[in-house]
């Protein structure tokens, strides 16, 4: 009889995701360990639980999620884990705090069916704008969309926490092509971010929930921008004129996607990560690993 699909949720928030439970078990996990306010050290021993536990074919039924709203902590515990890993005596692990990996990876996903990022060289054509890019969402769509090879400007409210981001992302996509931009009020003509905009064939908006990050005159620097993605759910819009039900909606010259439109394939991402967990004892998967996933459904 085979033994149970059994994933062990390392949460670093004192109660574990509620939301990741139910698409665990909708993705075919069997049974949920759950744990909160996991730290790097307390991971230790749940790891050696489910690498010494099960042994052959039997230990690909066991694998690791790590999740929480604290995406610096919950990227501390993934990297104890991978460590506490040896030879063949390691699970599959997925990292997605926050639900910032996932996220990102549908929004790109949402990106590629419209603007040529398969092709480096379109891609190297081409320019965005994350506003928010600070934040756990849109610093992965920033890494995403750079690996893919666009010129990516990093909008916030604070330069200098902009300018650390990029400098993140050029440590780990050394051909990147970023730049950082303050964005902390209205996009006055000739400021560096209303030019980044005027420049930009694609804009995400990733900032907190119920955040405007580009009103009605922002928009009319973005003459350029072939498509519009808002990764807000909650009032107001974080693009204005962007409903979080649009799903590749026509709004004059431009495409538009809200958050409930990027977030079917966020699901599928989701759900079709937790059984690649399944399939074998060695998949670790991160937010490139999420998006070669979702390019795949």
């Amino acid at each position: 009889m085979a033994v149970p699909r059994v994933l062990i949720q390392l949460d670093c928030d004192p109660q574990p995701s509620t939301f990741d439970a139910l698409v665990a078990i909708d993705a075919g996990a069997e049974c949920l360990l759950r744990h909160g306010g996991v730290t790097p050290d307390a991971a230790v021993p749940l790891v050696h639980g489910a690498m010494f536990t099960r042994g052959g074919p039997d230990l690909a039924a066991t694998a690791i999620f790590i999740g929480g709203s604290d995406v610096t902590a919950a990227e501390a515990v993934w990297k104890r884990v991978r460590e506490t890993f040896f030879g063949p005596m390691r699970v599959s692990v997925l990292l997605d705090p926050a639900g910032a990996n996932t996220t990102a990876s549908a929004a790109v996903v949402a990106a590629g069916r419209h603007l040529p990022l398969a092709d480096a060289a379109a891609a190297a054509a081409l320019r965005a704008v994350v506003l928010g890019g600070t934040g756990p969402v849109g610093q992965r769509v920033a890494r995403l969309l750079a690996r893919k090879g666009m010129a990516v400007t990093v909008a916030s409210r604070s330069l200098p926490r902009a300018e650390e981001v990029c400098r993140r992302i050029a440590a780990v996509v050394p051909a990147g092509r970023l730049d950082a931009v303050l964005a902390d009020g209205p996009f006055a003509v000739g400021s560096p971010v209303a030019d980044a905009i005027a420049a930009a064939d694609l804009i995400v908006a990733a900032g907190a929930a119920g955040v405007s990050l580009l009103d009605a005159a922002g928009r009319r620097h973005a003459a350029r921008a072939r498509l519009l993605i808002d990764l807000n759910a909650v009032p107001p819009a974080g693009i204005e004129g962007v409903g979080a039900g649009d799903k590749a909606r026509q709004d004059g010259d431009t495409l538009v996607y809200g958050a409930l439109g990027v977030g079917g394939t966020k699901m599928k991402i989701h759900r079709a990560a937790i059984q690649r967990l399944f399939a074998a004892t060695d998949a670790v998967l991160d937010a490139e690993d999420l998006l070669a996933i979702g390019e795949a459904l």
